[in-house]
């Protein structure tokens, strides 16, 4: 494949979800990051760039759910999912999920001033990260990258 050929870079039967799976990762770890830091030093600046960092990286991961469903569908041709894909796929849903209640913790205490953010996220957040790593590193052996 040529790499200036856009066609073929946009119609790969699983580009699309390769390309995209690194904003949620990024954005999440640099909005987690961000909050750690923020807390210790209690800058506002720094809790308002973790806030969108993680808005960010829960709205990034629609599209990144619907690229790796498409992508299953392409390259198994709808069979059920199994083995390392059934495990990434699961690994992934649970992320997702995690990502999203980490951003609507932050969402809630930005819209009501009177509720705090609770100490409470950072296992979640933590539990988050290590959940990113896992699905990410389950995703490089679906691409061949991680030697699969």
């Amino acid at each position: 494949m040529n790499p200036f050929d856009i066609k073929s870079a946009l119609l790969a039967r699983h580009a699309q979800h390769v390309v995209l799976i690194h904003f949620p990762i990024a954005l999440f770890l640099v909005g987690v990051g961000f909050d750690f830091v923020a807390q210790r030093t209690k800058d506002q600046a720094l809790a308002a760039i973790a806030y969108y960092n993680l808005l960010a990286a829960a709205i990034s991961t629609l599209p990144v759910l619907l690229t790796g469903v498409l992508a299953w569908q392409w390259v198994l041709g709808g069979h059920k999912p199994k083995g390392v894909l059934l495990l990434h796929f699961a690994l992934a849903s649970a992320t997702s999920a995690l990502i999203w209640v980490v951003a609507w913790l932050h969402f809630r205490s930005r819209r009501d001033p009177a509720c705090r953010l609770p100490l409470y996220r950072f296992p979640i957040e933590v539990v988050a990260a290590v959940a990113v790593a896992l699905t990410a590193h389950l995703g490089g052996f679906l691409s061949g990258i991680n030697g699969g």
